[in-house]
């Protein structure tokens, strides 16, 4: 789990580095503190989110999802600057490209380090 943090705080600063309008000014220490607030939206948050927008996704064909990916960042910033973790995205836009580059990032660190899911564990 704590490489999974760690996966998620590195994907994050990929983001802050690439993508214009996400910004973290905090210390390293606080972009794991960043990554753990982006855990916890995108396990309880997310779902419930994804649930009630069903027919939206299906009538996109799975676009919305996108969306809802950058509302997850753009809660984390909400949720970064209440815990004053340094930690802004400046719009949806940037949120939306920020999740895409996150995720892409993450996968690519996940398959590198090894620390994808597995049933047997």
């Amino acid at each position: 789990m704590l490489f999974r943090l760690l996966v998620t705080a590195a994907a994050l600063f990929v983001a802050t580095s690439v993508v214009p309008g996400i910004t973290h000014s905090g210390t390293p220490i606080s972009l794991l503190g960043v990554a753990l607030v982006f855990g916890v939206v995108n396990m309880f948050v997310k779902p419930i989110l994804s649930l009630l927008s069903l027919p939206v996704v299906l009538l996109t064909l799975g676009l919305f999802l996108f969306v809802i990916n950058g509302l997850m960042l753009m809660l984390t910033s909400y949720l970064s600057a209440k815990l004053a973790l340094g930690f802004h995205v400046d719009g949806l836009l940037p949120a939306m490209v920020g999740s895409l580059v996150v995720s892409i990032t993450a996968a690519l660190l996940n398959f590198v380090v090894g620390t994808t899911r597995r049933d047997d564990d």
